[in-house]
């Protein structure tokens, strides 16, 4: 694999897993910020998948939808079904929570929900690439 590639997907990595972290540091102490810690799980998910399909060479989607994503990715790898939950559940938070809506402020067991989806995403692509690339990227 050529080096611009490893740093492409290095690179979506490691905004994955920023997001993650951004999601933990909002959702923690005792004023959480828990609708943009869910915009930062959408995101991490989103990125983690968007990684997987750069190294598979796939043109990447200029999309913000998980499901469409992961969809793109069974074609490659069949195990990518398993999340479809996952992308249900996180999908929405790309847009639910940036603007004023009536929608309520998400509780604690949701943001939980979205980040175990989104790390467990993330872990799950990092399985189905070289050792070497992910764990280039910082990630554990």
């Amino acid at each position: 694999m050529d080096e611009a590639k490893k740093d492409l997907i290095q690179a979506w990595l490691r905004k994955a897993q920023h997001d993650l972290a951004s999601a933990g540091k909002l959702a923690a102490g005792p004023d959480p910020i828990l609708d943009t810690a869910m915009y930062h799980c959408q995101q991490a998910a989103e990125k983690a998948v968007k990684a997987f399909l750069a190294f598979r060479d796939h043109p990447l989607e200029r999309t913000h939808n998980v499901r469409v994503l992961i969809t793109l990715a069974e074609s490659y790898t069949p195990e990518f079904s398993t999340w479809r939950e996952a992308a249900e559940q996180l999908t929405p938070y790309a847009t639910a929570f940036r603007y004023p809506a009536d929608v309520p402020d998400p509780d604690r067991d949701k943001f939980i929900a979205a980040e175990r989806a989104a790390a467990g995403l993330l872990a799950f692509v990092c399985t189905l690439l070289p050792e070497g690339i992910w764990r280039g990227s910082g990630s554990s």
